[in-house]
């Protein structure tokens, strides 16, 4: 059973920086692009964030948070990373990870790869 298990958020004021990290057990994550999709208070669907393919050599991320945010991964942890500096209110949301594909100019999410997990709450003040 493949499990996905992100840790790392909480509450940070504005301009603060938080490193979120998404174990995952049960499947390797080294043939999968990963990547890191948000979920803000009333919204039902998921925002994608930030995506890295498997060998760790190419990144995508949305335009709301290109040069704040960085995705990385340790494929001998079977762990992907979300360091997320300056941050704003408006990234105030519920994270998660799973496996990503690219799909034209943005990435979306893998539903062949696992369930979601619980998500981390990340929550920035004024």
């Amino acid at each position: 059973q493949v499990q996905l298990v992100e840790s790392g958020g909480g509450l940070v004021q504005a301009g603060g920086s938080l490193r979120l990290s998404c174990v995952v057990s049960g499947r390797t994550v080294s043939t999968h692009a990963m990547g890191w999709f948000r979920q803000a208070p009333g919204r039902k669907d998921r925002e994608f964030v930030a995506a890295i393919t498997a060998s760790g050599d190419s990144t995508g991320y949305v335009d709301s948070v290109q040069g704040r945010f960085t995705i990385s991964r340790d494929n001998a942890e079977n762990t992907v990373y979300l360091q997320m500096n300056s941050l704003k209110p408006e990234d105030t949301a519920v994270y998660y990870c799973n496996a990503a594909w690219r799909y034209s100019s943005t990435w979306r999410h893998n539903p062949q790869f696992a369930p979601w997990g619980q998500g981390t709450l990340v929550t920035v003040s004024e």
